[in-house]
């Protein structure tokens, strides 16, 4: 199949063509960091995968996004906090719509296993 992507001016690269991979697949076996895949991303949408095995949002750091994300754990397990205080714990198939600039962190996610995210950030 040819390949059917071209670059627009200033923009990202636009692609007529089907992609498939697997988000189970080609998980490093040591991970000292939080893996971070940006699988699509375009002006208004970015989609990413996120895998952890024991990672937390640094220190007392928050994140403060300046998009909307919808997150799905997908395998593993995780907890959220939020800065007003509320807990979200995640098992697979969960998922949160997480407003733009709703302060949150990762305060747990599983140490013996993978957990897998998919994270869309959105305007």
């Amino acid at each position: 199949m040819r390949n059917q992507c071209r670059h627009t001016e200033g923009r990202n690269q636009v692609c007529q063509v089907a992609t498939m991979k697997n988000l189970f697949s080609n998980i490093p076996k040591d991970l000292p960091d939080e893996l971070f895949e940006t699988l699509v991303k375009t002006d208004t949408v970015d989609i990413q995968r996120i895998v952890s095995r024991g990672h937390t949002t640094p220190g007392e750091d928050w994140y403060d996004q300046d998009k909307s994300e919808f997150v799905v754990l997908l395998k593993g397990a995780a907890r959220l906090e939020f800065r007003d205080g509320r807990l979200a714990t995640l098992g697979p198939g969960d998922w949160l719509r997480i407003p733009a600039h709703e302060q949150h962190r990762v305060t747990w996610t599983d140490e013996n296993a993978e957990t897998v995210w998919l994270a869309v950030h959105y305007a």
